[in-house]
């Protein structure tokens, strides 16, 4: 109250004294500094908003360069299960198509090749973080967030691959085996010959039946779907690690610029 009474006795002054001219000036000014002061201090709280946003925007692009060099190690080992697999089959192949089975344990290694294969699970652990807490939008490089959705749309693609040769490996090869063949011995022999002899043991394996395993079109055909569909998956493996490759390269230039 009493600051109030100032002001007034101040304002009658100079109105008596004829000086309203300089007291609407002083107002003025008065008016304008406040309107400084409130933006000065929205710059300052809109500089330390940024500077906290930019933060959190190195602190997921490290974790996801992180996880992309994690996934590449990870595409590599399965590219090559994969061409190991491949090869697996096409060896089967050529036995459907006449050549003679010299050694019962390499076939029977080959053959549970195909039937062991492995669903492909991407490490994306930042990224599901950042979708899932709605903070994609702190990623400002249009070019980084476009590969990663571009990324997780084909894998997408990858794991409809992987289901459809599920289902064909249901139909083609494991349901015709599993009836016509004792799995004991095929696969405590496989075990054994994958493992140096730590696991599984030596059984003796059974001509007649890969003979008639060779006799039966419909397990031939699904190891021709094996080379097909493994091949497709190794092409979109080729892809997501060049996707990774370069989402790398992107990062580090983020990271090196602060």
């Amino acid at each position: 109250m009493a600051v109030l009474q100032v002001f007034r006795r101040i304002r009658q002054r100079l109105l008596s004294e004829n000086k309203f001219s300089r007291y609407l000036l002083y107002a003025i000014g008065e008016i304008i500094l406040v309107v400084i002061g409130i933006l000065i201090a929205l710059q300052i709280n809109n500089s330390n908003e940024s500077k906290k946003q930019r933060e959190r925007e190195l602190h997921y692009l490290s974790n996801l360069k992180t996880d992309l060099q994690l996934n590449i190690k990870h595409l590599d080992n399965y590219i090559t299960t994969r061409e190991a697999a491949i090869n697996s089959a096409n060896t089967i192949i050529a036995h459907y198509e006449g050549e003679p089975i010299k050694d019962l344990e390499e076939f029977n290694v080959h053959t549970v090749n195909i039937y062991t294969w492995q669903k492909f699970t991407q490490i994306n652990n930042t990224f599901q973080e950042l979708m899932n807490s709605g903070n994609l939008a702190l990623i400002s490089n249009d070019s980084i967030k476009n590969i990663l959705l571009n990324m997780e749309s084909l894998y997408s693609m990858l794991k409809n691959e992987e289901a459809h040769f599920r289902y064909d490996a249901e139909i083609l090869l494991y349901e015709p085996q599993y009836n016509m063949m004792d799995m004991n011995p095929i696969v405590q022999n496989y075990m054994y010959q994958v493992s140096n002899g730590a696991a599984g043991e030596r059984r003796k394996l059974s001509k007649d039946d890969f003979d008639r395993m060779l006799k039966d079109t419909k397990q031939k055909n699904g190891f021709v779907m094996a080379v097909y569909e493994f091949s497709v998956m190794n092409n979109q493996f080729r892809q997501m690690k060049t996707m990774c490759q370069n989402l790398i390269e992107l990062i580090n230039k983020e990271l090196v610029e602060e």
